[in-house]
């Protein structure tokens, strides 16, 4: 949802929802804009691997950049995006149809050509290297919370990371989990089809290992993909999930009707467009209220469900309550597939 994607009017939008909800807005990879500060909704501030908004002339990272806008009092976290559900392992691309000299400027970028992400951070390499980028980051900061975004492919690699997080004693504060379920108009369709896990699978994944390694109370664990409904809160919290993100279903509630025309310039609905004549249509007091709206309805449903099932608090929510139908028609829970690991038991040889 970054700002070169998205109108200047649907990035206030969300931002003026995001503060009559109470809620977050993440930057999206495009850096951080006036349109992202104008009224004052609390920001996640997502750095992509192009490191737009704090990337010197030769597209490396800028200290100097980064801490200007780390230390905003709207800015109340940093992400790190590794990759992103819909294209793991593959940049952005932001066409050059939409490049205004405001969103050049934002990225530090040309406006003489498509704007094409790397497909790797160019400051790490490994994961010692990423812990040190995040140590860095928290110092230049001022000390905010840093996180890294994610959608998990290789599970070999996840569970690098978290050995190097014990072996430095440098944690990230979250790790947001995108599922391959998750749409851009900035993916191939074979990439958006075939490459990474679903976010509950990923989820899952992730809780698991950290609580396997010790390590699950240091680190908040953020659900993202394709989140539309009460119920897949309580699946994802279920599933491991501290916080669930939504992309998608905030751009319906400003009124994206899926037209896919987000790379042409020409959305018909003025929300992924540069186009003044087509984003005019976006009124920004009335659209702001949809947006906090649909969150606000959407969490009633959540704790709706959770009443509906004996709950009074969403830390009672548990893996073993969501049941799944098995091929052969038979209901169970999904602690039958997967087993759930205990504290630290990576760290032993007591291995399920």
């Amino acid at each position: 949802m970054s700002y070169g994607a998205l109108s200047a009017e649907a990035i206030q939008a969300m931002n003026l929802g995001a503060k009559q909800g109470d809620f977050y807005h993440n930057t999206g990879e495009g850096g951080i804009s006036s349109h992202h500060l104008k009224h004052g909704g609390d920001l996640v501030w997502q750095i992509g691997t192009g490191l737009f908004g704090c990337r010197d002339d030769n597209g490396r990272f800028s200290a100097d950049d980064f801490a200007k806008l780390a230390n905003l009092e709207q800015v109340k976290m940093i992400e790190i995006k590794l990759s992103q559900g819909a294209k793991p392992g593959h940049g952005g691309v932001l066409p050059k149809a939409k490049i205004t000299d405001e969103i050049a400027v934002i990225r530090g970028i040309s406006k003489e050509h498509d704007c094409v992400s790397p497909p790797m951070n160019p400051e790490f390499s490994t994961p010692l290297e990423l812990l040190s980028f995040v140590s860095k980051l928290r110092e230049l900061s001022g000390g905010k919370p840093i996180g890294i975004k994610l959608c998990i492919g290789n599970p070999a690699e996840f569970l690098c990371l978290g050995k190097a997080m014990i072996e430095t004693g440098v944690f990230v504060d979250f790790i947001t989990v995108d599922g391959a379920e998750g749409g851009t108009g900035a993916a191939p369709v074979e990439f958006s089809n075939r490459l990474g896990l679903m976010c509950l699978e990923g989820v899952y994944f992730v809780n698991n290992v950290l609580v396997g390694l010790g390590i699950r109370s240091e680190i908040k664990v953020i659900a993202s993909g394709k989140t539309a409904s009460g119920f897949d809160i309580v699946n994802k919290v279920a599933f491991g999930a501290d916080m669930v993100n939504a992309a998608r279903t905030f751009m319906m509630s400003v009124g994206c009707i899926q037209s896919k025309q987000c790379d042409t310039n020409k959305c018909p609905t003025g929300i992924a467009t540069q186009d003044k004549n087509r984003s005019k249509a976006i009124d920004v007091e009335r659209k702001a209220k949809r947006v906090a709206s649909f969150q606000h309805h959407t969490l009633h449903s959540f704790y709706e469900l959770l009443g509906a099932m004996g709950l009074d608090e969403v830390y009672k929510l548990t893996y073993n309550m969501v049941k799944r139908r098995t091929p052969n028609g038979m209901l169970e829970s999904n602690t039958h597939t997967v087993p759930e690991l205990k504290t630290k038991q990576l760290l032993n040889d007591a291995l399920p």
